[in-house]
C-alpha cells in the first residue's frame, strides 16, 4: 500500500519505532539505522527469547531492515547519502534533540540539498524551537507538564502512573499522520516537506472536553471532578476475587439496566450524573464486593449497560476471543525464531 515510500529511520526508543513499524506494516520500505556501541533501552530490554532476543525487537524491527553505522564517522554519513541518492530512499525520521542531525551533516536543509523532495521528520520531546526544546525528558515528563495529571488519579493521592508511554505513542500517531499528508501532497506536485512533531504538543489536545472547557472559562480542572476522572459513577469498582468492573453506564438506557442488574432500580429515576452519585458511589463499592469478577460478568453478560471486566494483558493477548476473531496479533518469524507480535491495528478490505 506504501511501497513508494522508503524511509531511512534514525530513532530510537518508542515514538519513532513506533510509527515506523506502523508505516513498515503498510507497505513501506524501512532501514533501520542504528547505533553500533549504543544499547536501546527498548530494543534491549526483557524478556528475551532462547536466542537473546528481545520481544520488542522482534515487534518493532521485525519488518524493517536493520543496518549498524557510526554517525560520527564520515565512511556511514557517505553510506546514507548514497542511500539517498544510488537507492531512492525518500523519506528521514529522525528522533535527536534539535541540532544534532546537523552535526553529523543530516540536518533537513543538507538533505534537501541532495534530494529536494524529500519528506523529512523529526520527534522530539518539546518540539524544534521554544524554551523547552533543548530538555530532555521521557513520557512522565511529558504527562506532567501537559497539564493533564494535574487531574487524573485520585484526590486522596495524587496522580497516577500510566502502564504505556501515552505522549509517545499520541507522538508516533501524529507523525504518520503528518507523513501521509506530506507523501500525499509529494504525490500532486512533486514536493517535499519537514514536519515538527513534539510529544509534548501531541498531549496537549488529549485534554479533550476538559481542556475545551478550561479555555472557555479558565476554571482549574481537579482530580474527581468530572464524569470521566472519578466524579461520577463512571469508575473501577474492585470485586470480591481482587479484580475489577469497569462501569460507564453514563446515558440513561444503560442506567437503568445498570441499576436493575445490581438491585437498585430506585437509583434509576435520578440517573448516573445526579448530585447523589458521589454519595452512592460508596455502596456502589460495597455492592461490587459482594462477587467475584467473573460472577459479575455472568450477570451482565447479556446486558446492554456497558460494563466490562478489568482484563490482564496475559487474557487480552493470549486468550481473548475478540483479540483472536480481530487478529490483533500475528506469529513471524524474526532471526530462525517464532514470535507472537501485535499485528497492525488498522483493516483493510
Amino acid at each position: 500500500m506504501l511501497k513508494d515510500l522508503k524511509i531511512l529511520d534514525f530513532t530510537t526508543l518508542l515514538p519513532g519505532p513506533y510509527a515506523s513499524w506502523m508505516l513498515a506494516e503498510m507497505g513501506a520500505k524501512v532501514r533501520k539505522i542504528s547505533a553500533p556501541n549504543r544499547p536501546d533501552l527498548v530494543l534491549e530490554s526483557m524478556p528475551k527469547s532462547d536466542g537473546g532476543v528481545s520481544a520488542n525487537r522482534a515487534w518493532l524491527n521485525h519488518a524493517k531492515e536493520e543496518v549498524f553505522l557510526d554517525l560520527t564517522e564520515k565512511e556511514s554519513i557517505d553510506k546514507i547519502k548514497s542511500y539517498l541518492l544510488e537507492e531512492d530512499f525518500n523519506v528521514v525520521i529522525e528522533q535527536f534533540r534539535p541540532g544534532v542531525m546537523a552535526k553529523f551533516g543530516l540536518s533537513y536543509e543538507e538533505v534537501k540539498a541532495i534530494r529536494p523532495d524529500i519528506i523529512y521528520l523529526s520527534i522530539t520531546g518539546y518540539g524544534q524551537q521554544g524554551p523547552y526544546s533543548n530538555r530532555a525528558g521521557h513520557d512522565i515528563n511529558f504527562l506532567a507538564l501537559s497539564g493533564l495529571m494535574s487531574y487524573s488519579g485520585r484526590k486522596e493521592t495524587g496522580p497516577t502512573l500510566n502502564a504505556m508511554q501515552i505522549g509517545d505513542l499520541a507522538a508516533s500517531q501524529n507523525a504518520i499522520i503528518g507523513l501521509l499528508a506530506a507523501h500525499n501532497r509529494r504525490k500532486d506536485t512533486g514536493q517535499g516537506a519537514y514536519i515538527d512533531v513534539s510529544m509534548l504538543d501531541s498531549l496537549i489536545p488529549m485534554h479533550a472536553m476538559e481542556g475545551a472547557g478550561v479555555l472557555l472559562d479558565h476554571h482549574e480542572a481537579e482530580r474527581e471532578g468530572n464524569w470521566l476522572n472519578g466524579g461520577s459513577i463512571y469508575d473501577f469498582y474492585e470485586t470480591k476475587d481482587g479484580g475489577y468492573l469497569s462501569v460507564g453506564s453514563l446515558e440513561p438506557k444503560f442506567w437503568q439496566v445498570f441499576c436493575q442488574t445490581i438491585g437498585k432500580p430506585d437509583w434509576i429515576e435520578d440517573g448516573a450524573l445526579s448530585d447523589k452519585t458521589l454519595e452512592r458511589k460508596e455502596e456502589l463499592s460495597q455492592i461490587i464486593l459482594t462477587k467475584t469478577r467473573d460472577e459479575w460478568l455472568e450477570l451482565f453478560k447479556d446486558k446492554d449497560a456497558c460494563v466490562e471486566p478489568v482484563l490482564t494483558a496475559k487474557e487480552v493477548l493470549l486468550h481473548d476471543e475478540n483479540t483472536k476473531a480481530r487478529q490483533a496479533t500475528k506469529q513471524i518469524t524474526y532471526r530462525d525464531e517464532q514470535f507472537e507480535v501485535y499485528a497492525n491495528p488498522i483493516k483493510f478490505k
